[in-house]
C-alpha cells in the first residue's frame, strides 16, 4: 500500500529521477531525515528510465570533474550498502580526435582533471583498436584512455538511492503530482498536491523539463527546455565484447557504449530539436518520440565512418526521448533567489547519471549547512537571468547549447544565437568604432575592436587568435597612452535607509562607514571566511549608497544584499539599466579629463578640493553631469565615469574627440582581462570564490579588523596570525607561444601542489601571465623563499613547462608608473 502524503515535512523533493533520489539519499546521510519525495508517476519515469548510463568523470572545470568523480565513488559502494544492485562497473573509455586542435582539447581535458585524481592515459592506435576493435582508426592523431570510467544501470541505481534514502526515515510517494508551490513573505512555505497540501521547511524541484513552468508559478526563474535526443542500439554483432569501453568521438557528435554485445550510439548534432515549448503534461510518463531520420540520419553516416559495422547490423532500437537543456549547457543547482527555502537541481543536458551523486552530495551539504560545500558558481542557480525564459530566446539559444556539447571548447568561444538582448545606448557608436561584441549575462559588449577592413569575427585556436595583435595593441595604448572601456554592463545599485550602513558594514570587510564620496573596495565574505562578492560601495550621502559588482555577479551579489536586508530598513533599486559606465584608464586620462571638465582632477587630498584614488564626484564633463570614480582595474590612473543614458552619447563623442590629441585607443575586454591580470587584479569566480578567503587571495589589505564584527570575522581571525600555507601566486609561462586559461596543474619540484585560476596573454611582458592557489604539503606558509627555492612547471596539453613566479603582481604601476602618485 502506497504512504499517504503527510501533512508537513522538513524537506520536499519534487521528482523521484535519480537527481530527487540522490538528494534525499544524501540528505538522510546528513542527518535529515524527515524528507518527502514526490514523484508524479514511477520512480525514473521522466527522463532517467532512457538514460545511457555513460558515468565519466573528465568534465570541462575542476569543480564539475569533482562532483562527477565522487558519482563514481558512490555508485561503487551503493549496492554493498542498501542490497540492491546498480550495474555500476568500470570498462573505461577512450575519446578520439581526428585532428590536431581536437588532440589539443582532449590533451588539456586530461592534464586539468590529474588535479581531481582522474587517470588518464594517452594510447597508441594499436591499443586503442585492440580495445575497440570495431572502430576505423587511420584517420586519427590520437586517442586518450580513462579506465575507471564507468557505467550503470539509471533505473537500479536510482532505486538504490530509494532504498538507502528510506531505510534511514525518508519518504518515497509514487503516483503523486505537485500543482503548485505556496509562499509566504519571500519564503517557500510548502507544495500543494493532487491529494492536498504539504507544508515545508524546503523544497526541492528536481523535476527536470517540468521545471520551467512549475517554478514560474511563484515567480522563480529557472530558464530549461525540453529537446529529443537520439539513440540507436543495434543487435548483436562480433567483436563488441562485455567490457569494451564506451568511445567517445566528438568530432562525429557521438558516443559508442557496448550494451550486452551490442552498440548503442547516442548523438549530439550541431543544432538540437527543440520540443514543445508549452508545459509538459503530468502523464508523459515512460513516454518516447517519433523517430526522425531526416533531422538524424547526416550524423548516423558520420557515426559509420567511426564503426563501419554500423552500416552492416541491423537496428534493434530507434529511440527519441525528450531531455532538459540549459542556455549554457550547464545544469542548475542550489537556492533560488527570488524565494528563499526552495532549491533546484534541473537541466541536466545529458549528463544527470554521472553526476547524481555528486550533486546530491552537494546539494544536501547546502541544504543542511545553508552554504555549498565548495565553489559551485558554474552550477549555481543564480546565474540565470530573467530574460532567459523567454520562449523565443529559449528555442534559439537552446538549439544551439545542445549542438555545442560536442563541438570544439574553444578558448573565448561565443554563442551565435539569440545575441542583442542587453545593450549598451552607446552600442551603435562602439559598433562603429569597430567592436566585435562577445556576450555576458547577455550584455552586448565589445571584447576588442577589429581594424579598418578587418572581418569582425572570431577564428578560434588554442593559441594566439586573429585578433591577438588587436588586443595587444589596446593594451599598450592604455598602459602608455589612454584607452576608453564601455563597461556598461556592469551591476549597479542603490541602496538607502536607515539601517543600510549597519548591513553594509556588517556583510562587508572593509570599513563602509566612510566620509560621503568615499569609494570603498571591499569583499562580502560568508561565515567560513570565503568571498562571496568582490564590489566596490560608494558612500552617496549619509544613508545611502552605491554598489558596482561585475556583469555576471549581478543576480547572485544583489541576492546575498537582499536577504542580507531581511526585516532591516532598507531599499535596494537595481539601476543597471539606467547608467552608462564609461572606463578612462590610463596614463594620459587626467589631461584628456580635463580637457572636458572644470573640476579638479589632481592628486591632492579631497579636503583640498583633489581628486585622490577612491573618491567620487559629481562633474560637469562636455555640459553633462556625470559621477566620477577614481578607481581602476587595470592597474593606472583612470576613472569610471557613470551617465545617464540620455547623456552618455555627448560624453562619449566628447572624449572621444578630445582623445585624439592624447593617443585615446578603444579598448575591449579581452584587452582589460590582459592588463587587471598582469596587474595582480583579482577576478571573482576565477581568482576568488566563495572557498578562498581575502587572506589567502592576497586581500587582507582590504579588512578592517578594528571596525567591530562582520560577517565571517571570526574565521578570517582565525586564520590572520596563522601560516599562509595556501596563497594566490603570480605565474609566467617562458615559452612565449604557449597560453594557459584556468585549471592548469602546477608543479613544484614535479611535486602537484595547486592549478591555476585564470591566465592571458600580457603585452607588457610578451608571455602568457597565470595567477593559481599554491598549497604547501606541510601545511607550512607558502612564502618567498619556498617559491623561490624551487623550480616550478605547469602541464599544457600533455607538455611540461617551466614557469617563473612572483609573489607580486608582473606589473606593478606603483613602481612602473610615477604618476599614479603625482
Amino acid at each position: 500500500m502506497a504512504p499517504s502524503i503527510p501533512d508537513r515535512a522538513e524537506v520536499v523533493v519534487v521528482g523521484g529521477g535519480i537527481i530527487g533520489c540522490s538528494i534525499a539519499y544524501h540528505l538522510t546521510r546528513r542527518g535529515i531525515t524527515d524528507v518527502t519525495v514526490l514523484e508524479q508517476g514511477t520512480l525514473t519515469c521522466g527522463t532517467t528510465w532512457h538514460a545511457a548510463g555513460l558515468v565519466s568523470q573528465l568534465k570541462s572545470s575542476h569543480s564539475l570533474t569533482k562532483l562527477a568523480t565522487y558519482s563514481a565513488r558512490l555508485f561503487e559502494e551503493l549496492e554493498d550498502e542498501t542490497g540492491q544492485a546498480t550495474g555500476y562497473r568500470t570498462p573505461g573509455s577512450i575519446s578520439v580526435a581526428d585532428n590536431k586542435e581536437r588532440w589539443e582539447e582532449i590533451l588539456r581535458g586530461a592534464t586539468m582533471a590529474e588535479g581531481v585524481g582522474v587517470e588518464t592515459r594517452v594510447i597508441d592506435l594499436d591499443e586503442a583498436t585492440e580495445r575497440w576493435p570495431l572502430m576505423r582508426t587511420d584517420d586519427l592523431v590520437g586517442a586518450l584512455y580513462i579506465p575507471h570510467d564507468g557505467v550503470a544501470s539509471p533505473v537500479d541505481t536510482t532505486v538504490a538511492l530509494a532504498k538507502g534514502a528510506r531505510a534511514r526515515g525518508a519518504t518515497v510517494i509514487e503516483g503523486v503530482s505537485v500543482t503548485d508551490l505556496t509562499t509566504k513573505d519571500g519564503a517557500i512555505t510548502g507544495v500543494v498536491t493532487e491529494q492536498g497540501t504539504i507544508e515545508a521547511d524546503v523544497v526541492v524541484l528536481a523535476t527536470g523539463m517540468w521545471t520551467r513552468h512549475l517554478a514560474a508559478k511563484i515567480g522563480v526563474n529557472v530558464p530549461l527546455q525540453a529537446c529529443e535526443h537520439f539513440y540507436i542500439v543495434t543487435e548483436q554483432l562480433d567483436g563488441m565484447e562485455l567490457g569494451t569501453p564506451t568511445l567517445r568521438d566528438p568530432e562525429n557528435y557521438t558516443y559508442f557504449k557496448e550494451e550486452t554485445g551490442k552498440i548503442m550510439a547516442g548523438f549530439f548534432e550541431p543544432r538540437g530539436k527543440v520540443w514543445r515549448m508549452d508545459e509538459i503534461p503530468r502523464d508523459f510518463s515512460f513516454g518516447t518520440l517519433p523517430e526522425d531520420w531526416e533531422h538524424v540520419g547526416p550524423i548516423f553516416e558520420k557515426a559509420m565512418h567511426r564503426v563501419p559495422a554500423l552500416g552492416e547490423v541491423g537496428l534493434q532500437l530507434f529511440f527519441n526521448g525528450p531531455e532538459a537543456f540549459t542556455p549554457d549547457g550547464v545544469y542548475y543547482m542550489g537556492e533560488t533567489p527570488e524565494v528563499d527555502g526552495c532549491y533546484v537541481a534541473a537541466g541536466f543536458n545529458s549528463v544527470g547519471i554521472q553526476t547524481a551523486g555528486g550533486v546530491g552530495w552537494a546539494l544536501a551539504d547546502w541544504i543542511a549547512d545553508k552554504h555549498p560545500p565548495m565553489d559551485l558558481n558554474s552550477v549555481d542557480i543564480r546565474r540565470a537571468q530573467p530574460f532567459q525564459t523567454d520562449e523565443n530566446y529559449l528555442r534559439d539559444r537552446i538549439s544551439e547549447s545542445l549542438g555545442l556539447l560536442y563541438a570544439m571548447h574553444w578558448p573565448f568561444r561565443q554563442y551565435e544565437s539569440a545575441r542583442g538582448i542587453r545593450m549598451s545606448p552607446l552600442h551603435d557608436r562602439i559598433e562603429a568604432a569597430g567592436a566585435v561584441f562577445g556576450e555576458t549575462a547577455g550584455w552586448e559588449r565589445p571584447n576588442w575592436f577589429a581594424d579598418e577592413g578587418q572581418a569582425k569575427e572570431y577564428v578560434y585556436s588554442y593559441g594566439k587568435q586573429n585578433w591577438h595583435e588587436n588586443m595587444a595593441r589596446e593594451c599598450e595604448g592604455v598602459r602608455n597612452a589612454v584607452g576608453l572601456f564601455d563597461q556598461t554592463s556592469f551591476a549597479k545599485a542603490r541602496v538607502e535607509g536607515p539601517d543600510a550602513l549597519a548591513v553594509l558594514n556588517h556583510i562587508s570587510v572593509a570599513q563602509i562607514d566612510a566620509p560621503t564620496g568615499k569609494a570603498v573596495y571591499t569583499q562580502w565574505c560568508n561565515h567560513k571566511g570565503g568571498i562571496e562578492a568582490d564590489l566596490t560601495i560608494t558612500r552617496m550621502s549619509e544613508d545611502a549608497f552605491f554598489v558596482v559588482t561585475a556583469a555576471a555577479a549581478e543576480n547572485r551579489d544583489f541576492t546575498w544584499l537582499r536577504r542580507a536586508c531581511a526585516g532591516k530598513d532598507v531599499t535596494i533599486t537595481n539601476v543597471t539599466d539606467n547608467f552608462v559606465m564609461l572606463g578612462l584608464m590610463g596614463p594620459n586620462s587626467r589631461k584628456l579629463l580635463s580637457e572636458l571638465t572644470d573640476a579638479d582632477l589632481s592628486n591632492r587630498d579631497i579636503e583640498s578640493g583633489g581628486f585622490p584614488f577612491g573618491w567620487s564626484k559629481r562633474i560637469q564633463v562636455a555640459g553633462q553631469t556625470v559621477l566620477a570614480l577614481r578607481m581602476s582595474y587595470v592597474g593606472e590612473l583612470g576613472w569610471e565615469l557613470y551617465v545617464m543614458n540620455d547623456s552618455a552619447g555627448a560624453v562619449f563623442d566628447a572624449i572621444v574627440s578630445a582623445g585624439a590629441g592624447h593617443g585615446l585607443v578603444h579598448a575591449g575586454y579581452h584587452a582589460m582581462n590582459s592588463l587587471r591580470l598582469e596587474a595582480g587584479m583579482r577576478h571573482w569566480g576565477h581568482d576568488i570564490t566563495d572557498e578562498d578567503t581575502p587572506i589567502e587571495a592576497g586581500l587582507g589589505f582590504a579588512i578592517d579588523w578594528d571596525k567591530g564584527d562582520f560577517l565571517g570575522r571570526d574565521a578570517l581571525l582565525a586564520q590572520k596570525d596563522a601560516p599562509r600555507s595556501k596563497r594566490l601566486i603570480q605565474f609566467r609561462i617562458e615559452d612565449p607561444d604557449l597560453l594557459a586559461y584556468h585549471d592548469e596543474p602546477l608543479y613544484r619540484n614535479g611535486v602537484m601542489v595547486g592549478r591555476t585560476s585564470s591566465a592571458m596573454w600580457s603585452a607588457t611582458k610578451d608571455r602568457c601571465c597565470a595567477m593559481g592557489y599554491v598549497e604547501h604539503p606541510d601545511g607550512e606558509a607558502v612564502t618567498k623563499a619556498w617559491l623561490d627555492d624551487a623550480s616550478w612547471e605547469t602541464n599544457i596539453g600533455g607538455r611540461k613547462v617551466p614557469l617563473s613566479v612572483s609573489i607580486r603582481s608582473w606589473y606593478d604601476p606603483q613602481n612602473q608608473r610615477p604618476h599614479l602618485e603625482d
